[in-house]
């Protein structure tokens, strides 16, 4: 039943005019639609992203969402000259150069938005 759906994201913010901010700043993405609730931004051609406002925000360690780009060196120079910065990484089984992680399924780079949400760039190894 859901195979066919199409899904969004859903991040919180502890901050929601801030993260707007952000998200239109730093990523250049335009809000699609805004309550008092949350904003909505579309990215590619039916993927969503909703911000909504919480205390919760940004106390996940884990990655909350990522793009699928063609090459991520372009991608994140791009990001770097908007003002985001990428995380380093250094444990058993992850370990990034340059802020990007390679392994056999593609490279991948994480960074944190406003609210402390990771979110990440992944360029697969084989196209999908």
């Amino acid at each position: 039943m859901l195979e066919s759906c199409v899904t969004y994201s859903v991040l919180p913010a502890s901050d929601l005019a801030r993260a707007t901010a952000w998200f239109r700043d730093k990523l250049e993405l335009e809000p699609e639609s805004t309550s008092e609730q949350g904003v909505r931004f579309k990215t590619g051609t039916e993927s969503r992203i909703y911000v909504y406002e919480t205390a919760n925000a940004g106390t996940a360690q884990n990655t909350a969402m990522c793009w699928l780009v063609d090459d991520i060196e372009a991608a994140m120079e791009h990001l770097r000259g908007r003002g985001v910065v990428f995380a380093d990484y250094d444990f058993p089984g992850l370990k990034t150069e340059n802020g990007i992680a390679t392994d056999s399924e593609g490279k991948s780079a994480w960074f944190q938005d406003s609210e402390g949400n990771y979110l990440c760039l992944t360029q697969p190894a084989q196209p999908m």
